[in-house]
Parts: structure tokens; C-alpha cells; sequence
């Protein structure tokens, strides 16, 4: 069945209003119940048989299906209308001028029409739209004979080499689609892939390089590829360099005002990457700019992205010893409609870890408190990665507040539950956290001077690769521990003990 409730609940307020608006004018009929049904499933959480018993008063479950589709559809034109309001009117504008083109070569007024033509190429080629200019080309190709003052060569030449950049974006989405779906399927069924390696090859194979000839959506394609060979590998400094490099050839691009969903999605990346190479101050600089953009065209992404953009600001703000900043950084978009379940998730994990460094556990235990839902719910919104570091963190709460009982049992089943994830190599350390965790936790420093034997293991070890910041943050709450020091003070003093690059 389709997600009804689940795309109604995502509406913001202001769609709320928009939507019953369009349906009410919609309506012929002072009776129907589609107004009715939508503030049922955006304001509760009534199943499908004490909302048909509402509606009708009684089990016409029939009657229920049957409006439940005509909401649906009215669903899909809401979001069509509103989609032609934003970039995707651009797409409309040429292919009207195509179709109205068409139309007049038929009629053979060849000059108005290639007059629509011309401002159709102009736009498409403005908004680096290469399968719809190929369809301009060919038109124009196609009915150069009764246009004498075109030159066929030159129509030719422009021709080809769109052709060739539409080929590499093509070629280009086929490779992002496939190392996404290995992927999804190394993480659903546990099998081991080398991504790094399957990226590498299938770029080589369609002849794929970085390069000033891609739109804004291929640019933002090869980067998102580089950045997840970046986090399976835990080695973003190795990918810093080619993420500042597509941003030049962004910046240098006369089309800076196109595709911004894109470009947007670029300056993420480049900002986490540089975060997570602790570049804090230059990730933030990287995240103005991104909040830049999304302030362009009336704030038409602004909803879009500010979940995101919040999340790298609030953690360079934390990492660089500001925690009250981050904390009300966060604190600033908290109200905001989740419109991005998997980013409101991270966000909360943030604020979990950061009241956790700080050593404000009544607050930690808040927020956990309200992450309520199961982990297979949670696994379905934000991945397994996320599921085990909210785990973590909440066994050093356990810990902290002396919950032993509780401890011991979310430990048990942590290790049963992610049997299989925990054995995966990328999470190795993770494995010895939840190991020392436990002699933690079991003799009150009975094992400090073990504990601290295998920490210093590990982090000889670790040193031998690229430092992860997260697994930096687990690392100093076990020196703070032994140590009996501060534990944010002890991760401020490890970060600035990392080599700068």
C-alpha cells in the first residue's frame, strides 16, 4: 500500500494550508470527505479502521479505499503544481517552446519557428539541460531544409558535442546507480565489497574524470561517489583535494545561478569533508556559502537543507570548543518541520553526544528518553551506522548513572542484535569500545591500568590510518575515565594533538 500517511505527516504547515486550499477548489461537491481524511492522517495516528468509522460511522471500508485514492491523486497534483513553481519550470517553458516549434514546422512557418527553437537552445543550454537540447538539435537538424540561413555544419558540430556530454552525465548516473544499489546491498545482506575499487573501475570503464564540460548534477554525482569511498574507507583527507577542486570548477561556472539543488548538495559534501579532516573553520565558511545558495530564489531550499547545514555548523562548533554554540545552534532549528527524517535524526544524535561530552547527563537522558522508537524504525530512517552509535552512546549513559541492571542488558542484546555488523571490519574499533565499556562498567577501575594498556593498543594501532573524529570522541571518554579528568576538555586536547595537513 502506498505511504499515505507517511508523505501527509512530512507536509510543513504552510503545505498544510496550500494543499487543503487546492483540494477545497478541486471539490465540486459539499460532502466530500478528502479535506477530512488529510488532517485525519497529518494530525493523528488513527488506524485505518477508526478512521473509516469516523468518516462514515461506519465499516465502509470499500468508501475508504476509493477516497483514499482520489487524495492520493490529488496528492500527485499538488506536487506537480508546486514542482513547476520551482526549476523544474524551466524543463516546461522549453519543451512548450519544443512542442509549439513543432508544431509551426509542420504548418511550414520555419521562421517563427526556429525563432522558438533558438530561445528554447538558449535556456536548455543556460541550465546545462543536454537531453533536452539533443531534442532541439535534432529538430533543428531535422528541418534545416527549409531554413536556408542555418549553417548545417556548425548545427552539426554543436550537435556532437552535446551529445558527447550527455552520453558522460548518462554514463556517469549509471556508475552513481550502481555503486549505491552494491552498496545498499552490502549493508542489507552483509557481504564485503571494496567500493574504493569498484568506484575507480567503473569510472575508468566509461572513461570518467572531473572536468569543466559537467553539469552541476554530474559534478554533484562524482563527488558523492568519492565521498562514500570516503566514509567506507574512513579516509577523507585523501578525497579533500578533489572535493575543493570540484568547487572551483562550480565557482568558475557562468551558470552559478542554475541547478542550485546541486551545487547545494556539493558545498554539504566539501563541508564535511573538510570537517572531518578537523578543518573546522574553512568547513563553516564552506557552510555559509551553502546557506548562500539556499537563500537564493526567495529560500526555495532553504526547508530543504537547513536540517543539514545546522548539523556540520553545530559539530565544528562543538569539535572547535564551542559546545554552548552548538548546542544552541541546534537548539535554533529544533521546532523546524522534519521534513528530513535521516538529518532530524542526526541532529538529535549530536545533541545526545555533545550533553554526553559535557557531562550534562540529565539532559542526555532526555533526549534518549525521547528516541523511543525501535531500532529496526530507526534503521528504516537513518541506516545501522546510526542505530549502533545511539546504542553506544546510551550504554555510557547507563554507565554514568549507575544503571547496571539496564546496562547489562541493552549490552547483551547490542551485541546480539548486531552480531553480524560489529564483525564487519570497518567496525573493529567499535568492537574493543564495547569491550573496554564493559571492564569500565564492571569493576570500577578494578582494570584501570588494563583498560588503559588496550586503549593505548588501540590508538597505536588507529594512528596507522586516518583518525576518525567520532571514534576520537569514544577514545577520550576512556582517558577522561582513567584519567579522571573533564571529558570535553580531554577531547579538545586530543584534537589538538592530531597532525594538521
Amino acid at each position: 500500500m502506498i505511504a499515505l500517511r507517511h508523505i501527509i505527516k512530512a507536509f510543513s504547515p504552510q503545505d498544510k494550508a496550500d494543499f487543503i486550499s487546492f483540494v477545497t477548489k478541486k471539490n465540486k461537491r459539499g460532502d466530500t470527505k478528502n479535506v477530512s481524511l488529510f488532517k485525519l492522517l497529518h494530525e493523528t495516528d488513527l488506524k485505518s479502521k477508526q478512521i473509516t468509522d469516523k468518516l462514515y460511522g461506519n465499516h465502509k471500508v470499500n468508501a475508504y479505499h476509493a477516497l483514499r485514492k482520489r487524495l492520493f491523486s490529488s496528492l500527485i497534483d499538488f506536487k506537480a503544481n508546486k514542482s513547476l513553481q520551482g526549476e523544474n519550470s524551466v524543463d516546461i517553458q522549453i519543451i512548450k517552446y519544443l512542442l509549439a516549434a513543432r508544431t509551426f514546422l509542420l504548418q511550414k512557418e520555419f521562421k517563427t519557428a526556429y525563432y522558438i527553437l533558438d530561445k528554447a537552445e538558449e535556456l536548455a543550454q543556460s541550465h546545462l539541460l543536454y537531453p533536452i537540447l539533443n531534442e532541439i538539435y535534432h529538430t533543428k537538424i531535422q528541418y534545416a531544409y527549409g531554413n536556408p540561413s542555418i549553417d548545417i555544419v556548425e548545427l552539426i558540430e554543436k550537435q556532437k558535442s552535446n551529445s558527447k556530454k550527455h552520453q558522460q552525465e548518462d554514463a556517469l548516473n549509471l556508475v552513481y546507480a550502481q555503486v549505491q544499489i552494491s552498496l545498499n546491498k552490502s549493508r542489507k545482506e552483509g557481504e564485503i565489497i571494496d567500493v574504493q575499487s569498484l568506484i575507480q573501475n567503473s569510472l575508468h570503464t566509461n572513461q570518467l574524470s572531473l572536468n569543466e564540460s559537467l553539469s552541476f548534477k554530474s559534478l554533484y554525482q562524482l563527488l558523492s561517489l568519492f565521498n562514500i569511498s570516503a566514509f567506507v574507507t574512513n579516509d577523507y583527507l585523501s578525497v579533500e583535494s578533489f572535493a575543493l577542486k570540484t568547487y572551483d570548477i562550480i565557482e568558475s561556472k557562468p551558470e552559478i545561478n542554475k541547478q542550485l539543488f546541486y551545487q547545494i548538495n556539493c558545498l554539504y559534501i566539501v563541508a564535511n569533508v573538510l570537517f572531518r579532516n578537523f578543518k573546522f573553520e574553512k568547513s563553516l565558511d564552506f557552510i555559509n556559502k551553502m546557506e548562500g545558495l539556499m537563500m537564493k530564489n526567495k529560500k526555495e531550499f532553504e526547508k530543504e537543507f537547513i536540517l543539514k547545514s545546522t548539523l556540520i555548523k553545530a559539530l565544528n562548533y562543538h569539535f572547535s570548543g564551542q559546545a554552548d554554540k552548538a548546542i544552541a545552534e541546534i537548539n535554533s532549528v529544533h521546532g523546524i518541520n522534519q521534513h528530513d527524517k535521516e538529518a532530524y535524526l542526526d541532529l538529535e544524535l549530536c545533541r545526545f553526544m555533545i550533553y554526553m561530552q559535557i557531562e550534562n547527563y540529565d539532559m542526555a537522558r532526555t533526549i534518549s528518553s525521547k528516541l523511543f522508537h525501535t531500532d529496526d524504525w530507526y534503521i528504516s530512517k537513518a541506516g545501522v551506522d546510526w542505530v549502533m552509535k545511539k546504542n553506544l552512546t546510551e550504554l555510557f549513559l547507563y554507565h554514568e548513572l549507575d544503571e547496571d541492571d539496564i546496562f547489562s542488558s541493552r549490552l547483551k542484546s547490542f551485541k546480539r542484535k548486531f552480531k553480524a555488523d560489529l564483525s564487519r571490519t570497518e567496525n573493529t574499533n567499535l568492537r574493543h569500545f564495547l569491550k573496554l565499556l564493559e571492564k569500565l562498567n564492571k569493576v570500577n577501575f578494578g582494570y584501570k591500568e588494563e583498560i588503559k594498556h588496550n586503549l593505548n593498543e588501540l590508538m597505536t594501532v588507529s594512528s596507522n590510518k586516518n583518525s576518525d573524529i567520532f571514534e576520537i570522541s569514544f577514545y577520550s571518554y576512556f582517558v577522561a575515565k582513567i584519567e579522571q579528568k573533564p571529558i570535553y576538555e580531554t577531547t579538545q586536547n586530543f584534537l589538538k594533538s592530531q597532525p594538521q595537513h
